[in-house]
């Protein structure tokens, strides 16, 4: 996602809240694969108090209830590729929790 930024942010991955009395500006947060998802204010109405959104915890219980454990296989490479630091983390962390050996 192309930002003003005259210097690259580390993070593979971002969210851009975008609130509408403030346009164009928004807030960016970046984070990497082994980094916690940052948790953001919802944007609501003008003077409406805007709750915090914990999308690590909305994704985890979306995860466990719906059964994905059961469903994915990680035995394999993940589509997008990571790049190899990332890559020997991740292979560890499933090994770890005997979702790879």
């Amino acid at each position: 996602m192309p930002t003003l930024e005259h210097e690259p942010v580390p993070g593979r991955y971002s969210i851009l809240v975008s609130r509408s009395m403030s346009r164009p500006a928004a807030k960016l947060y970046r984070f990497g694969v082994r980094d916690a998802i940052p948790q953001f204010s919802l944007p609501l109405a003008s003077g409406d108090e805007e709750p915090p959104v914990d999308l690590a915890r909305i994704l985890h219980d979306l995860y466990d209830r719906a059964g994905y454990d059961l469903a994915v296989s990680y035995g394999g490479e993940p589509e997008p590729v990571l790049p190899p630091t990332d890559a020997a983390w991740a292979d560890t962390l499933l090994q770890s929790r005997g979702l790879r050996r």
